[in-house]
Formats: C-alpha cells, sequence, structure tokens
C-alpha cells in the first residue's frame, strides 16, 4: 500500500498552492490586462474644419435642461460646409481625462462625433458612449452612465490624440445630452463630457 509522510504531504500542498497561485494570476493578467496602463495607443484622424453655424445659438442644455438638438434646422442659406451642432469638455471620472467632444452635422445630414486632443488612460474595453445621463464630477459620477439609456459608438480606437466617430441616421441625438468613455468591462467611466449646443 502507498503511504504519502508528512514530508510528502507538505510538497504536494505547495505544488497544489502553486499551480493555483499560477492560474489566479493568468485569470488576473487576461481579465484586468495592467500593461495597458503603460502603453498609449494614439490617434490622429482627419477632424472636419466646421463652418460658424448660420443659425443663431439656442440656450445650452444646462441653462434650459433640454437636450442637444438631433439636427441643425433645415434653411436654404444653411452652410455649404460642415456644422457643429453640439460640444462638451470631457472631466475626469475614474481616470485622468481631458479634451473636446464635438457633434458635426456634414452638409449630406451626416452626423459624426469627434474625441479631439483627447488624452485618458489605456483600459480594457472602453467605449464611446452617447449617454442620456447627467455628467456628474468626482467619484459620484463614475457609475451615472451605467444606470441610463446611451447608445454605443464602439471601441475607443486610442487613448490619445483625435478620433471621428459614424453615428448612425437612426439615432434621435435629442435623447442623449452627454459623452461617456464607459469601460464595460468593469461598469466605469473614464470621463465623460455634457454637451451643448
Amino acid at each position: 500500500m502507498f503511504t504519502v509522510n508528512a514530508d510528502g504531504r507538505k510538497r504536494i500542498w505547495v505544488i497544489v498552492a502553486a499551480a493555483v497561485a499560477v492560474v489566479v494570476i493568468a485569470v488576473g493578467l487576461a481579465l484586468f490586462k495592467p500593461w495597458l496602463l503603460f502603453v498609449d495607443v494614439r490617434v490622429d484622424e482627419q477632424i472636419p474644419t466646421v463652418a460658424a453655424s448660420p443659425f443663431p445659438a439656442p440656450p445650452s442644455p444646462a441653462a434650459t435642461g433640454t437636450p442637444v438638438p438631433s439636427a441643425a434646422p433645415k434653411s436654404p442659406t444653411a452652410s455649404a460646409g460642415p456644422v457643429q451642432i453640439g460640444s462638451g469638455s470631457l472631466i475626469s471620472h475614474e481616470h485622468a481625462t481631458t479634451g473636446t467632444v464635438r457633434i458635426i452635422q456634414k452638409p449630406d445630414g451626416s452626423r459624426i462625433l469627434t474625441l479631439e486632443n483627447l488624452d485618458t488612460s489605456n483600459g480594457p474595453d472602453v467605449h464611446v458612449w452617447l449617454s442620456a445621463a447627467d455628467v456628474v464630477e468626482g467619484r459620484a459620477g463614475w457609475y451615472t452612465a451605467g444606470s441610463a439609456e446611451h447608445h454605443d459608438l464602439g471601441l475607443i480606437k486610442g487613448n490619445q490624440g483625435n478620433q471621428v466617430y459614424e453615428i448612425p441616421k437612426s439615432v434621435d441625438l435629442s435623447k442623449y445630452k452627454s459623452v461617456d468613455l464607459w469601460c464595460v468591462q468593469f461598469s466605469v467611466s473614464f470621463g465623460a463630457a455634457r454637451l451643448a449646443a
């Protein structure tokens, strides 16, 4: 009959503990991807030059509580070039975040969202959201977008630089008053901007 002495049992426990530790570390690395915090991805896409809007600017949503209009009104005097219909400055949430967000309408009626001079941390599964949530500064604002209606424009292209995201024609911009850089994996905001017309 095979027996294991105390030294043998101790050796088995050490081997088992080491195997468990290796599995835990591998799973942690796969989930958290900590190396991303030390790797910057810079994207420099062409941002359209916008004309001054030919329409008088309505009061800002912050002043009236109304969301950004879905598009500039139609007019025969409308500019032949792209027109800015919303903008805001990013504030930091879980990660230090700066940059400008703009919504631009092209002459053909299509709309894009731009992130300009973006600087934030790299991270896993960070998406660009149009959000119905209020932008709240400080730790209290880290989670507000998670419980609000949103439209996901896709994975962030990089954590630095200038980026362009197409807004589908079916999206009603009047539903959304902010842009959020939302980490889907950990349900937390990296940063957000309130949109003003």
